[in-house]
């Protein structure tokens, strides 16, 4: 197979991988397609005057230009026959008809999570995604998000700070720094994770290439988690892909008067997948057990019930459950210090107490 004409067929407007398909069925290699005449081509299945007319146009030439700036790059063309295409976009409507990536290849073929959200993130946002990103990258997983400014940035950055494989699909070709002010990332997923794109090198960023771009990211993943989207964030574009992958989505739920969190809300309206912690992540992975209920002994004191209350919500400093208690310190002090003998209270440092069935929380709270 000729890469030049296969790569120069793959580039014209409108071929997707079915009509790509179709022609090769019908003239064998891609350098027959281009060089069949317009009307044997217009009466394959799909191919209309305009596309035939496009088709005739191009030539192995092209294909070749695009090979030499690949070199550059240090980037390969992969075909979906190519063993190094990853194998879940092949299932995915609408599939890449040629990737070019750099960098770690093998990470296209791994478990790998979507971690998506706003560009205008909060700090609250920022402080989650960096503790999932981190925390599904120790556990093998390959943090895969787009490359854009806000919280796609910091999920890839987070798992590279790990020592973890992050995939960067791109809205642009290899070369192409978009954002500019993510140079210094790209460099990064470049060098020690994986840039993917479905557009030649050199390509700017163009209207539509951003949302075909999202069924990409979340092609390559099971699930797709989105952290923080205000109600028109491209994050959700990349919920919907997945839920049309048959891919399942999470979210982070966040205040009901946060503009960026409207999206994430009504994800899990939806019934989105709530994402509480992150072994609700690991979770839909297999990599740890649910947390078993907790069966409360039937001979709580009412101080000891009232104090497992006040920690319903999550962890709380001791000044915190003095409150609610309306009690002194010293004997919320005595209560608490009971249930952690009996196991149903855990205290972390500087004083701050959480129930036992749950993990110390993912993410500080109350943070925007």
């Amino acid at each position: 197979m000729s890469h030049a004409a296969y790569i120069a067929l793959s580039l014209v407007p409108g071929i997707g991988l079915v009509r790509f398909e179709d022609l090769l069925r019908a003239f064998g290699t891609a350098e027959a397609v281009l060089d069949a005449s317009w009307r044997d081509l217009c009466v394959v299945r799909g191919i209309s005057k305009a596309a035939a007319t496009a088709i005739r146009d191009a030539s192995a030439e092209d294909g070749e230009a695009v090979l030499r700036d690949l070199a550059v790059e240090g980037g390969v063309a992969l075909p979906p026959e190519d063993s190094r295409y990853p194998s879940a976009l092949r299932e995915i409507p609408q599939a890449p008809v040629l990737l070019f990536a750099a960098g770690r290849l093998e990470l296209l073929q791994t478990p790998s999570v979507a971690i998506v959200g706003s560009r205008g993130h909060t700090r609250y946002g920022a402080e989650v995604t960096r503790h999932m990103a981190g925390g599904v990258a120790r556990h093998g997983l390959t943090v895969v998000s787009g490359m854009a400014r806000g919280l796609d940035a910091v999920a890839q950055g987070a798992a590279l700070d790990v020592g973890g494989g992050t995939v960067g699909v791109l809205g642009n070709g290899l070369g192409v720094v978009y954002p500019a002010a993510n140079h210094a990332l790209y460099d990064r997923v470049r060098q020690h994770g994986c840039l993917v794109t479905e557009h030649p090198p050199g390509e700017r960023p163009h209207a539509g290439s951003f949302p075909r771009r999202n069924r990409i990211i979340s092609g390559l993943c099971r699930a797709t988690l989105v952290v923080e989207a205000g109600a028109g964030s491209g994050a959700l574009i990349t919920a919907d892909c997945a839920l049309a992958q048959g891919h399942d989505v999470m979210a982070v739920p966040g205040p009901i008067d946060s503009a960026v969190s409207a999206g994430t809300n009504k994800l899990l309206q939806l019934g989105a997948t709530p994402v509480l912690s992150l072994d609700d992540v690991l979770q839909e992975y297999g990599l740890v057990e649910a947390a078993p209920a907790l069966s409360l002994p039937a001979d709580l004191s009412d101080g000891e019930r009232r104090a497992l209350d006040a920690l319903m919500d999550g962890a709380e400093q001791i000044d915190a459950v003095t409150s609610r208690l309306r009690c002194d310190v010293a004997e919320a002090l005595a209560v608490l210090t009971s249930l952690e003998i009996r196991g149903l209270v855990v205290q972390e440092s500087g004083k701050v107490f959480r129930r036992a069935p749950f993990s110390a929380p993912s993410f500080p709270a109350g943070k925007q």
